[in-house]
């Protein structure tokens, strides 16, 4: 088990954004977060990553709680994310963008790095070859001196995900990654998150495209109004009648609209 989250609820004044959700992900998966606008998708995952404090619940990371914990703590323990609106650098190129994200990871203090010790120098160099494998990875070879904000829209996600995994995360979290994609980004976005799944990193992801996610995901939960509405694989969730009724609709439905 990687994250498990018990009675998970987070109040804003009188408002109940989440209400004891509880579910857990184990190693390897790839776990979706779906429900409809306002559920209380990205507010778990502002919870998990603290920030956003919990009102009441627990949330354990390997066996951690971590309830609490600083949000750069959370990373240095192994759990990234990305964002629903892009946050790259944009001035930066895309190599920068890619070894800011490394950087978390640095050993190397204050004095190795004004005075260029052989420590620094090798740990510098390693970085700048792991951004490199990773921009392989994400597709975006060759653009390395490319300046951020200059990349085409699918190509900004892929780096948003490459400069993620440039932490040497355990639990990647990805909030709507495939939000404005095309069908042909959406394609090489669900190639890459299988990519990153068999390099042994848990993914937890927030989407709206169901399609992406129904065949993405091995496990899914629902929420509604804050609250889990259901967990399962993607087959019970598409036939579980009050997902249905709550969020996914018919195909008569469909058809009325």
């Amino acid at each position: 088990m990687v994250l498990e989250l018990k009675k998970i609820s987070k109040n804003f004044g009188g408002i109940s954004a989440l209400t004891d959700v509880s579910f857990t992900i184990n190693e390897g998966e790839i776990f979706g977060l779906i429900g409809p606008n306002g559920a209380g998708k990205t507010t778990m995952f502002n919870v998990i990553t603290n920030m956003f404090p919990l009102t009441s619940g627990e949330i354990s990371f390997l066996g951690e709680n971590i309830s609490g914990i600083k949000p750069h703590k959370i990373t240095d323990k192994g759990i990234c994310r990305t964002y629903q609106n892009i946050r790259l650098f944009s001035q930066m190129t895309v190599l920068e963008n890619v070894l800011v994200g490394g950087h978390s990871r640095s050993k190397s203090g204050v004095f190795s790095s004004v005075f260029r010790t052989k420590f620094q120098r090798k740990e510098e160099s390693v970085m700048l070859e792991n951004a490199k494998e990773l921009l392989e990875l994400v597709g975006l070879s060759g653009f390395e001196d490319v300046v951020a904000e200059n990349l085409a829209y699918g190509q900004q996600r892929r780096l948003e995900i490459a400069r993620a995994l440039s932490s040497s995360p355990k639990l990647l979290l990805l909030d709507e990654p495939a939000a404005g994609m095309n069908e042909t980004e959406t394609d090489d976005l669900f190639t890459l998150i299988k990519k990153v799944q068999k390099r042994g990193i848990t993914v937890l992801l927030i989407e709206h495209d169901m399609p992406f996610v129904m065949k993405l995901c091995d496990r899914i939960t629902v929420l509604n109004f804050g609250k889990k509405l259901a967990e399962g694989t993607p087959d019970e969730i598409q036939n579980n009648q009050e997902v249905i009724e709550a969020y996914l609709g018919t195909e008569e439905d469909d058809q009325i609209a």
